[in-house]
């Protein structure tokens, strides 16, 4: 795995931009392959992100000097691409296979639910694959709760942001 060398940084996991000097590292990141089926590789993100800049948010997700996990957030869209219903939310996260059940997937939602608040936000909203691989247990685990809606066949969930 790529090691980052951040100065000045204080111990624990953040966030930090995509950027020429990252980019290698957050393409680096690979979940376990049970779970390829449900969230699309970094690749895939980055090149929607390219084409959504102005709602796409990707931030690689960095303990110490590793590269431990990948979070892309969304924000405004137009959910029903026809103006009526305007959402921000949780739009990929892949946690590396050899860094999961550490923490760091509820630190990113975490840091998506703060950005969401800091952008004036009430809610975050969530897609996800049901079946038993599936992440509904972890989303459920952090107070997601389901909507009644599906998107592209997946379950949506929303967390109220207080």
């Amino acid at each position: 795995m790529t090691t980052i060398t951040a100065k000045g940084t204080t111990p624990g996991p953040r966030l930090e931009e995509i950027t020429r000097l990252t980019i290698d590292a957050a393409l680096g990141i690979r979940v376990r392959p049970d779970q390829e089926f449900a969230v699309s590789p970094v690749v895939k993100s980055l090149a929607e992100a390219y084409v959504h800049q102005g709602t796409a948010w990707p931030r690689l997700i960095v303990d110490e000097d590793r590269p431990v996990g990948f979070v892309m957030a969304f924000f405004d869209i137009d959910w029903n691409l026809d103006g009526s219903v305007i959402r921000s939310g949780l739009w990929r996260l892949n946690i590396a296979a050899d860094q999961q059940g550490r923490g760091y997937g509820r630190f990113a939602v975490e840091s998506v639910a703060a950005e969401i608040r800091r952008r004036g936000g009430k809610e975050l909203y969530v897609t996800w694959h049901e079946g038993p691989l599936g992440p509904a247990k972890f989303y459920l685990g952090l107070g997601f709760r389901p909507n009644g809606e599906l998107s592209g066949g997946e379950m949506v969930g929303v967390l109220e942001l207080s």
